[in-house]
Parts: structure tokens; C-alpha cells; sequence
């Protein structure tokens, strides 16, 4: 803001505003004695510097002072109420360099490293050099710095308070400074009158609120960027509706941070889409009880009540979203979907209902709580996320957005293309033909009465096989995620299996898995650096192996009639780098032609599957056979 007639209606604007804003009944003692005249003459500033005045500023400081802050002062010589805290800013007569008074420079950066970045380094010197404008403020210094100077010749404005608890807020110029303190007001203003009952109304806050609506058909009609731009801005001015609108557009997008949705979280109406993701933060991060209750505050009784229950599903896992009408169906197909692995297919469902979604009324934006679903919210990457928003929806009109490419690889090959797990890679997996993933237990379970149980994390599967009474200390039985590996298939994997491959002792499982149908198994443990990889691949029919083979390192060991084009002669080859595991790549990828499977990584790598304890992957020890268990904590197993 450059130009004295920009700076005047601006000005003037603020100090109407502020006028009209003073409560005419509040008794005389609770205004300041200085807004006396200002509220008389709906004037915040003071009279225009001369150009005098202006030069001998400059003259005295020996510096020409940055366009902004030169041109307003050629305005107002000065300004009362400078945002809530900044009670008196600096004219001519006042502005005085700062010289570090306060003594900030050695918390703000502190120290220097070796290798600092820009911003610590002008902040370093910023106390010392800068020009200070609070005269009169709630411990908030004002500081404009000649030495962070933009190519307009603006200097950059830093503000700190030690309410603030936080770093020097950085403004990019005083003009900047003072459109943020505009808002400021305006924040706090609309506040304040809804605590005292009041009404703040003006042509300002209906031209934002304005926005806010048209934000708001935006927003549903796919057009979220513009609309999250819009609400943005309405929310710095503290307009209601404005956050807990774009908070769900940010929420979608994968952002968290000060992410809390404002009333619509005690809006009976809003608060069963809305509560759910906030338990889920509130999990994931294990806060406490304290911070939920922070969220709740002002809620009707009903309302806690249904969002502490909320809670508990979240926390225990059977949280489940749902929606009304054909959106909500679709939901329930999709869900299906992703229970057995098929996340791809899952979104695609939601994705072409989503013109039929509705809102539950008007401060409602589109399904965010799919997000807090433990099924259906990973599949909400922030790229589907934006997939979601570009989509019209509730009626409304345009181009849908060209649909993404599905995020599950085709085959087998992922497994060793990276680490999905965390540590080394390891895993194991048995795949069966014609076989429902639910019948797996009664295949391969630890017992008869083995059942499905709800997804687990690792470190959850790592308890749930350490709490277990009935384990021999010599079994080694996997936890297993189970799904659909493609037509016709179904899988059971462990990833990071607990015990090592160990040949004399193996046991397939796919053996028992494979009683009228065909059964593979494999088994990988890529190298560690000290001892060789190992991978396994099997084949059982009918009860039956049909082939097998294990390699060690370079040696290789086989057994049965081995399909050519299995034939790990053909893909472990001399001279291949052991730890870029291009021969498992091979055999995987053969491994998925022949058979015509392959297995969800999202949902594995997400752990949205259900599992269930599998019978022994080990023979007991035999006669004069004994064993030892050794137990050994690792961080995050």
C-alpha cells in the first residue's frame, strides 16, 4: 500500500468501523481516556505528517524511510488501536531505534550453527538495527528492520509479545502489517459483541460473508481451490462459518495442524460427521482427556455424550462412517470392497457416487468423515483427497476431475522394490485358489477355533502373540492379514515375520491350505549386510508339494518339477547386488504370470485388513532336538 488515497479510504474505513463498534452504553469508565476524542471524531489516526516532519525523521535515523510506512505517515501522523494489543503506534516524533532493549537476541534464533539459514541470520541482527513503532501496546514490540528489505524497498515488520510464546511474527512490509492488524480488529471485534450480545455489522462483514456463501457453491461445485482462498480470508477477519468450512477442505487435502472445525463440532446436526476426526487425532497422538474436552467445551450434555461414545469406537477400532441415501449405499459397497484388499476398487466406487452426496446442511462441504473410517480412510490419500473436492457434488454442476491412477502396483513385484515394512523388507505369505479369504482360519488357523479378528497394527499383532497363553515356545506362528489376491485367489501375509527361515525345521502351510485346490508359499528375508538373504517358494496341491525351492545366498536348493518359467536358475543370477533384490523381483513377477495373482499394498502397508493367528510355519523339536528362545526388545516391533 503505496499510494495516500489507498492509505486514506483504508484508514477511514478502519475508524468508522471501530466507531460504530464501541458499545454506546458502556459506562465511560470502561473506555480508555484517549478514545474519547477518536470515538468523537470516528478518527483513529492523527493529521497528516508534513513533508517536514517526514524528512526530518529520515535525516535523523539516516535512513529514507520504506514506501508503506513513508506514505502513511504523509496520511496520519501515527494510529490508537493498532489491532487489540498495539495501543499507540510510532509518528514521526516517535519512532526510535530499538537497539535491542529487550535483550531477544540471544533467544531469537540464539545461537548460530555452522550453517545457518537466511531467515535466522536476518533475524540474528534484527534487534539491534531494527526501528521500533509501539509506543503504548500489551508488551507487543513493533519492529520495522533495514535490513530485510524487499525489492520494492519494503522492510520487513516483526512483531513479538512473551504471551505469544512463540518466534517474531514476520510481516513483509508495514503495509502488510496493518492490513493484518485490520483483521485483527475485525477478529476480535466479532468476538467480543457476540460475548456481550451485540451485533458487529457493516459493509465490510456483509461483503465477507457474502464471500463465504459464494465460497461455499464453489466449494461444492468442485471449484475448492478458489473457495479455500476465499474462506481463508474470511477467516482472518474471524467471520463465522468460515473456518469449519475450510477446515473440511484442508482436512481432505491431509492437513491436521489447527485443524478443529470451530461450532461445527457442538452442532448436533454436524457433529456425528465431524467428531470422528477429531478421535481420531486424538488417538493416533494418545492426548489427554484434557484436549478432548478442550473440543467439547459449550456442548450440549447429549452432544458429549455421543461424541465420548464416538471416541470409544474410535479408539477401539469399530468406528464405521456412514452416509444416507445412495451415497450412503455406496459406502457400504465400497467398505466391502476394502475389507479383502480391493482399495482401488473401494475408491472408484465412492468416487462415482460422489454426485449424489448431501450434505446434512449448510455448513457441510462433502463426506469428511470417510477420513476417521479405519476401512475407507486410508484410501483418502491427499491426491484423492483433491479428487474428491474437484468432483461437483450435492446438485451441483461441471467438469469432474480426470480420474487417477489406481495406487495398488499390478503383481507381486512391490514386495521387494522397496521396504514397505520398515525393517529389511522381510515377509511371508501363503496364496490358495478358489478359496474365500474367510475360510483361510479353518485352513491354516491356529486351532479350530480360530476366527477372523479386527486390522492390527505390527505392534498390536507383536502383543497379541506375546499375551498368548497357549503358545509353545518353539512355534512359530504367523499373525496374518488376510484378502483377496486377485480372481479367483486369496492370501494370508505376515510382514517382519518374528522368527528366521530356518530349512531343517520349515513346515509349509500351504501344504494343509492346498486340500482340494492349489496352495503357494513364500518366504523372504532379504540380506542384513552379515548374514545372506534367504527366499523360499513352494507349491502344494491337494495336500501335496508339488515343487519347491530355496535360496540361500548363491546356492540354490530344489526339489519336485520346477516350472521353467519358475526356474530360479533363470532369475537368480551371479553378479546381481544381493541388497538389490533383482532375482526375488524376477521370480515375483513370474511368480504373478503364472498364477495370475497379486497383492493390495495399500491396504497391507495401511493395515486395514483383518488377521488371525496361523497354525505353526515348524516342525517341534524331534528327539534329542532342543531349543532356546531369546527374547530381544526392538524399538517399534
Amino acid at each position: 500500500m503505496t499510494e495516500i488515497d489507498g492509505w486514506r479510504s483504508f484508514l477511514v474505513r478502519w475508524s468508522q468501523e471501530w466507531a460504530d463498534a464501541q458499545d454506546p452504553g458502556a459506562p465511560a469508565e470502561e473506555r480508555l481516556p484517549d478514545d474519547e476524542e477518536p470515538l468523537r471524531r470516528r478518527w483513529l489516526g492523527f493529521p497528516a505528517a508534513t513533508d517536514e516532519r517526514i524528512l526530518a525523521l529520515e535525516e535523523r535515523l539516516g535512513h529514507r524511510l520504506p514506501p508503506s510506512y513513508r506514505t502513511f505517515l504523509a496520511v496520519s501522523d501515527g494510529w490508537r488501536h493498532a489491532g487489540g494489543f498495539v495501543w499507540l503506534l510510532a509518528g514521526t516524533d516517535q519512532a526510535r531505534w530499538h537497539h535491542d532493549e529487550a535483550g531477544l537476541s540471544e533467544y531469537f534464533p540464539g545461537e548460530l550453527d555452522d550453517d545457518p539459514t537466511p531467515e535466522d541470520e536476518l533475524l540474528a541482527g534484527m534487534w539491534e538495527r531494527a526501528l521500533q513503532l509501539d509506543v503504548e501496546s500489551d508488551g507487543l514490540y513493533v519492529l520495522l528492520d533495514p535490513g530485510d528489505v524487499d525489492d520494492d524497498g519494503e522492510w520487513a515488520v516483526y512483531c513479538w509479545a512473551g504471551w505469544h510464546a512463540s518466534p517474531p511474527q514476520r510481516y513483509a512490509s508495514f503495509g502488510a502489517f496493518m492490513e493484518a492488524m485490520y483483521r485483527e480488529f475485525h477478529s476480535l471485534e466479532m468476538s467480543r459483541s457476540e460475548r456481550d450480545g451485540r451485533v458487529f455489522v457493516n459493509e465490510t462483514t456483509r461483503a465477507l460473508d457474502a464471500s463465504v456463501e459464494a465460497a461455499r457453491r464453489d466449494a461444492l461445485g468442485g471449484r475448492y481451490e478458489p473457495a479455500s482462498a476465499a474462506l481463508a480470508e474470511a477467516a482472518s477477519f474471524g467471520r463465522p462459518r468460515a473456518r469449519g468450512l475450510r477446515d473440511q477442505i484442508r482436512r481432505l487435502l491431509g492437513e491436521t495442524y489447527m485443524v478443529y472445525f470451530d461450532e461445527l463440532v457442538t452442532d448436533p446436526l454436524y457433529a456425528p460427521e465431524i467428531v470422528p476426526l477429531l478421535a481420531a487425532e486424538h488417538v493416533s497422538h494418545h492426548r489427554h482427556d484434557s484436549a478432548w474436552s478442550f473440543h467439547l467445551r459449550g456442548a450440549a450434555d447429549s452432544v458429549v455424550e455421543s461424541a465420548d461414545e464416538i471416541l470409544r469406537q474410535v479408539g477401539e477400532g469399530t468406528f464405521r462412517y456412514t452416509a444416507e441415501g445412495a451415497y450412503g449405499r455406496a459406502v457400504d459397497e465400497a467398505r466391502e470392497e476394502a475389507r479383502w484388499g480391493d482399495t482401488d476398487a473401494a475408491w472408484r466406487t465412492l468416487r462415482a457416487a460422489l454426485p449424489e452426496w448431501r450434505p446434512l446442511g449448510p455448513d457441510h462441504l462433502a463426506p469428511v468423515g470417510l477420513v476417521a473410517d479405519p476401512l475407507l480412510g486410508p484410501l483418502i490419500t491427499p491426491e484423492r483427497g483433491r479428487e474428491l473436492l474437484a468432483t461437483p457434488r450435492a446438485g451441483q454442476h461441471g467438469d469432474a476431475p480426470a480420474p487417477l491412477a489406481d495406487l495398488d502396483p499390478p503383481g507381486l513385484s512391490w514386495l521387494a522394490e522397496a521396504d514397505p515394512w520398515g525393517v529389511l523388507g522381510s515377509y511371508r505369505f501363503v496364496l490358495v485358489e478358489s478359496v474365500d479369504p474367510a475360510e483361510l482360519p479353518g485352513r491354516i488357523g491356529a486351532d479350530d477355533t480360530t476366527v477372523l479378528n479386527a486390522p492390527a497394527s505390527l505392534r498390536q499383532s507383536r502383543h497379541g502373540f506375546l499375551d498368548d497363553p497357549s503358545r509353545s515356545t518353539w512355534e512359530d506362528r504367523a499373525w496374518a492379514a488376510v484378502g483377496r489376491a486377485g480372481s479367483g485367489w486369496s492370501f494370508a501375509l505376515e510382514p517382519r515375520p518374528r522368527r528366521r527361515f530356518d530349512d531343517q525345521r520349515f513346515v509349509s502351510p500351504g501344504i494343509a491350505a492346498s486340500q482340494g485346490t492349489r496352495a503357494v508359499t513364500v518366504w523372504s528375508e532379504p540380506s542384513d549386510g552379515h548374514r545372506a538373504g534367504v527366499f523360499h517358494l513352494s507349491v502344494a496341491e491337494n495336500g501335496v508339494e508339488q515343487y519347491a525351492f530355496t535360496v540361500t545366498g548363491d546356492a540354490v536348493a530344489g526339489r519336485g518339477s520346477i516350472p521353467s518359467a519358475l526356474d530360479p536358475d533363470r532369475h537368480f543370477q551371479q553378479g546381481d547386488p544381493p541388497t538389490e533384490r533383482l532375482g526375488e523381483r524376477r521370480v515375483l513377477e513370474a511368480l504373478a504370470t503364472e498364477f495370475g495373482v497379486r497383492l493390495p499394498r495399500l491396504a497391507l502397508t495401511r493395515r486395514i485388513l483383518r488377521s488371525f493367528r496361523t497354525r505353526p510355519w515348524n516342525r517341534p523339536p524331534g528327539p534329542g532336538e532342543g531349543y532356546i528362545t531369546v527374547g530381544v526388545y526392538r524399538p517399534g516391533s
